[in-house]
């Protein structure tokens, strides 16, 4: 699943649309993810359906590397595909199951914590490599309008109170920028 983990800490997918994700919804030479569908958990149970907002419902940008990482991921998954004939569960998500099937959402949630502790890393959710995705945009040196698309956020306003913490670096970084264009005479 290193393929998922990747597009939602550089990309800040949800867990969930990030299960939805179909490849039909993939361009990988234009460097594109539309998404249209997440997959929600209600107890145990799981729904199919769109974005929770209208703002859910949006294209995301690919980097080289991401583009890199989904093509090496798609021959993987065609290669198991073949392996396993008839045994393979046409499903068209990105990431599945070894047979093709649907992954649940709470198996990716699980699987990230057992590799995080493994990893000996602080203590880290799934859902934190959305903030540092949202945190990556803003010290490349983007706005928050661009983190609100990014990531599907209904206004720019969730934005601002979810991102001000890495802001004030940030803003330091865009004094001293904006002061050294203009030229001092001593």
């Amino acid at each position: 699943m290193y393929a998922l983990y990747h597009l939602i800490a550089l990309r800040g997918l949800r867990r969930g649309e990030a299960c939805g994700l179909r490849w039909s919804d993939v361009d990988l030479k234009a460097g594109i993810v539309t998404v249209r569908w997440q997959i929600t958990q209600l107890g145990w149970a799981t729904d199919q359906g769109q974005p929770k907002s209208e703002a859910g419902e949006r294209h995301v940008a690919l980097d080289s590397e991401t583009v890199k990482v989904l093509r090496a991921h798609r021959k993987e998954q065609r290669r198991k595909r073949l392996a396993l004939g008839g045994d393979w569960v046409e499903s068209d998500f990105v990431f599945t199951k070894d047979n093709g099937a649907m992954l649940h959402p709470a198996h990716v949630t699980d699987q990230f914590e057992r590799l995080a502790r493994q990893a000996d890393l602080p203590p880290v959710r799934l859902h934190d490599l959305r903030h540092g995705a949202a945190t990556l945009i803003l010290a490349a040196g983007h706005d928050l309008k661009v983190v609100q698309e990014t990531l599907g956020l209904s206004s720019i306003t969730i934005a601002a109170d979810t991102y001000t913490s890495v802001l004030p670096d940030l803003a330091r970084q865009a004094a001293e920028d904006a002061a050294a264009l203009i030229p001092l005479r001593r």
